[in-house]
Formats: C-alpha cells, structure tokens, sequence
C-alpha cells in the first residue's frame, strides 16, 4: 500500500480504494492517479478499516464480493469512521433493492457496476469529491459565521473608539458624523452580505421587511433618527439566525411544529443574539430593543421575553407587522388578511393600521425560497442565476422555467454538478 503522486497541477483529493482482487485494484489505481487523485489501495477491509482511523480520504472505492466484509458491511462501517467521506461500491452481481436501500440509509453515494466505463466512473468519482468539498465548504461557512461575529464586536469596538474622538475634537464633529455613517453602512452590508452566504433566504426577507419599514416610517412621518432605526433593525432583525445551523433554520421555516423543545429554544434566542451583534450601531440605541421585540406579541404570548401590549417597543411593534407579512406563505392579499385578523392578539393594532396604509406605497420585492435542483418545477421563476463552477451563466435570474429548461439542468448537472444554492420566487 503507497500513495501515489499527483501528476496534474489541481488539488489532490485522497481516494481509498478496496479490493481483494490485485488486477482491480491496479487497474483502479491507474486510471485515477492519471486524473491527479492521490490513491492509497488495500487489499481487504480489515485493514482498509485501520488505514481510516489515521488518514482522511475524500472517496472510499470498494468492492462488494469480498471475503469476511462484503463492500456493503464495510461501508457502513466507513461511515462511522469518516461521516464526510464519500462512499462508491463496485459490484458485479446488482442487488437494486439492496443497493438503493443502502443509499437511503447514507451509506453510500453511488455505486459503479462492473464491468464500469471509464467515463462514467471518472465522472462519478468527481461528483463524489465535489460533495465531500461541499460538506468541507459548509464546515468553513460556519466557522466563517462565528469569525464575522468576533469581527462584529471588534467593529463596535472601533466605532465607540471614534465616538470618543468625536467628543473630544468638537471642531471636526461633522466630517466624523459623515464617516460613522459610512462605517454604519458598511456594516449593514457586511451583516446583510453574511446572513446571504450563510443562508440565501436571509438576505431577499430582509429586502422585504426594509422596503416595507421604509413605507411605513414615510406614511407614519416618523424623525430621522426613528426611522433610520426602524430601517437599520430591517435589515438585519436575522442577523442572530447565523448562530443556528442551516437544517434547523430550514425546518423552522417549513415545519416548526418538528422542532424539539431545545431546537425551538435555539431558535427563540435568535432575536436576542440579534440584539447583541447589533452593539455595533451605538448612536442608535433603539435598534438593540426593536429587533430582541420583532417576535413578541400584542397578547404577550410572542418570544423571547413575553412583553405585552405597550410594554413592546414601538418601533418592534411595526417591524413585527413587516416581519410576518414578509414571512408569509399566503400572497399578498391573504398576507394582509392575516395581518388584519391578528390584530390586537398578535399585533398592535396602531401598527396594524400603519402597515394597512402604508402597504400600497411599498415596493416589495417577490418571496423567495431555496430549492433542491431537483424540486425545480415548470412556472418557477428564478431568483438568481444559475451559474457553472466556472462562472458561466447557464440561466438568468427571472426566468421562468419550462420542462425543457429544467431537462437542459439536469443534463448539465449529470456531466458537471450544480453546487450552488438555488433561488426561486414563492
């Protein structure tokens, strides 16, 4: 057993292959050293088995007829060794029921039926190293969420620092204004830009619930200094879902009725570590408070705190009426009823009716939800183009899609997969 050295300029991706057969094995070797991955063979499972436990492998290639293990049992095995790893067995004699059962479970990938072409099993070991960079990729986003969070406080740390400049040097009191007011934006940005890379959706609600606050600070002739407030809570009232793994965000929004008592709690502290990274805009002391408001209730059965009626401030008020028109599944017409008959339970009904009258006035851009590449259905409208891993456009945002458009995807994706997150309109 030898790894074997990578004989193109790309990055080199760790294969295990498994086989009791010495021809396969070598055969095997051959044909992915040439495509640059870096191969470590074994001769039977048990002591594939030992290899896993001191070495990372992107793809684990095995057999299934082998003495003792079949590929079936050693995989599952691999799985609890090295969740990540993408797993392809190789089998003569094909077992659907097996096989698809098998792949049901997470146990494995993909299988390859011998005798395999070459092309075929080139490109499914591709597919398979794209998904172990993905589940790779999703590891650095997170950890990328928790670094944008130190960087948060050290920019509130930086911004009181210029507030005590600007007590100090009277005389350049209104360049300074102008540059915190640049920062405050970049900052806003910058939340709005992570809660996008971190979960697509965050980005176009946030959209929503700004225009929507934006009509009713103009309709409702509220000061600058509220409104800017208002607005800036807008945007980033999610800003706290970073700390929430993805699947339970997605669960939340789709089924919340799923979600265990202490998943429902880790949701529900969302708006208060919303108020924690939103220290950052200290000149505005109301945006903290509105958005750890933005899910209590008129009734005092909302989160995270229970206030009631005027006990929730007024500001939190009118961003809880955006949030949930925004938020809703029924359109627009039955949106604004919802909002309507739950007023004074679940809203205030002062806000209420600011909303009602503001909501001709507002440009609200179209719901938008993220889809598998295989949920795409004919009459949906994209909401972001669909791009190759290359950079090629494939299929502009607003298109809406037909059968044949959906076919021309799905093609493209057998030969070279589409990883990014998909985005269409509700």
């Amino acid at each position: 057993m030898a790894a074997e050295p990578n004989f193109k300029n790309k990055p080199s991706h760790p294969i295990l292959l498994v086989d009791d057969e010495e021809i396969v094995l070598v055969a095997l070797r051959d044909t992915l050293v040439r495509e640059g991955y870096q191969v470590v063979t074994s001769p039977h499972a048990v002591h594939a088995l030992s290899i896993l436990k001191e070495q990372k492998f992107s793809v684990v290639i095995t057999d299934h007829q082998m003495p003792m293990v079949t590929g079936l049992e050693f995989l599952a095995q691999v799985k609890d060794i090295q969740p990540d790893a993408s797993r392809i067995l190789i089998t003569a004699v094909l077992n659907l029921n097996t096989v698809i059962d098998a792949i049901n479970k997470g146990e494995i990938y993909r299988f390859v039926v011998k005798p395999w072409l070459r092309e075929e099993l080139l490109a499914t070991v591709k597919s398979a190293v794209q998904r172990y960079e993905l589940i790779a990729s999703h590891a650095d986003l997170h950890g990328e969420a928790l670094a944008m969070n130190e960087k948060l406080n050290q920019l509130n740390r930086e911004l009181e620092a210029q507030v005590a400049k600007v007590a100090e040097q009277n005389q350049r009191l209104q360049e300074l204004t102008r540059a915190q007011e640049e920062n405050l934006r970049q900052s806003v940005e910058l939340c709005v830009k992570t809660m996008q890379t971190f979960y697509p959706t965050l980005g176009s609600q946030a959209r929503r619930v700004f225009e929507l606050c934006t009509a009713m600070a103009k309709s409702l002739g509220l000061p600058p200094e509220q409104a800017q407030t208002l607005e800036i809570s807008a945007w980033i009232h999610d800003i706290g879902l970073v700390g929430v793994p993805r699947q339970l965000i997605k669960r939340w929004e789709e089924s919340p009725e799923s979600l265990s008592e202490n998943e429902t709690a880790l949701i529900q502290h969302h708006p208060i570590l919303g108020e924690e990274l939103a220290v950052f805009v200290h000149h505005l002391q109301g945006v903290g408070p509105t958005i750890r408001g933005h899910h209590e209730r008129f009734d005092g059965e909302g989160y995270p705190d229970g206030l009631q009626g005027e006990n929730i401030p007024w500001l939190a008020r009118l961003l809880a009426v955006a949030v949930a028109y925004a938020e809703s599944d029924l359109g627009a017409k039955g949106a604004a009823e919802m909002i309507s008959q739950g007023s004074a339970t679940a809203f205030d009904p002062e806000a209420v009716r600011a909303f009602l009258r503001s909501l001709p006035k507002a440009v609200v851009p179209g719901k938008q939800r993220e889809v598998l590449l295989s949920e795409l259905r004919p009459g949906m409208v994209l909401a972001q183009g669909i791009y190759t891993s290359t950079g090629i456009l494939l299929m502009p945002d607003g298109q809406r899609l037909t059968a044949t458009y959906i076919d021309k995807l799905l093609n493209h994706h057998r030969i070279n997969p589409i990883t990014q997150s998909l985005l269409v309109y509700c």
